[in-house]
């Protein structure tokens, strides 16, 4: 059994300085050629040619707006990288954008509704509309019991201090008038920030 196990190590070793290239490469082998080349590499194929759909999106993580390509197998990501068309990154992705990947297929990204209930101790799984409904009627809620209409003076204000809004940095100027049009001069909101400066 010994001497089995000794042969397997010598034959993996033998293989494994037959394969390395850099005894190729000290013999005289040339770099450029097949010296630098190994099993492995000789195997190894892009990821990108499994793909069977390629869609364009735009970097989530800051306001400069990096556009991305998602490359896509049977309707699930495999890679993401910059788009070479945009004039803003010509390709180029920063470490968050190359990160898009890994955070998109994260097994601990959330990817649907959890509440939990005033008090309650554990969340629990809802239905979209359900949530979305929720969030309106808290909204209006909120908006009719704050809202007012006028100063102690008798000026008009027309506004609440109860809702306050914080856009997302990839919001762009004309996702941001709109947001200034319903939430400031639809709902009254005075309350209304962007974080893309950072």
């Amino acid at each position: 059994m010994a001497k089995k196990i000794r042969r397997s190590l010598s034959d993996r070793a033998s293989g494994f300085l037959r394969d390395w290239s850099i005894p190729r490469q000290l013999a005289g082998e040339s770099v450029m050629a097949e010296a630098a080349k190994s099993t492995t590499s000789k195997t190894l194929r892009p990821r990108l040619e499994q793909a069977d759909a390629v869609g364009t999106s735009i970097c989530p993580f800051c306001a400069v707006g990096c556009a991305q390509l998602v490359y896509a197998k049977n309707g699930k990501p495999i890679h993401i990288e910059g788009d070479p068309r945009s004039p803003i990154n010509q390709g180029t992705l920063c470490p968050k954008g190359a990160g898009t990947l890994g955070t998109l297929l994260s097994p601990h990204r959330i990817n649907k509704v959890l509440y939990r209930a005033p008090h309650a101790e554990e969340w629990e799984e809802k239905p979209l509309d359900w949530a979305m409904e929720r969030i309106a009627q808290l909204t209006k809620r909120t908006r009719d019991e704050t809202f007012a209409e006028t100063l102690p003076d008798g000026r008009i204000i027309n506004h609440t201090m109860g809702l306050g809004s914080l856009g997302g940095a990839t919001l762009d100027n004309e996702e941001n008038y709109l947001i200034k049009k319903l939430f400031g001069g639809g709902l009254g909101m005075v309350n209304i920030e962007n974080q893309a400066r950072i």
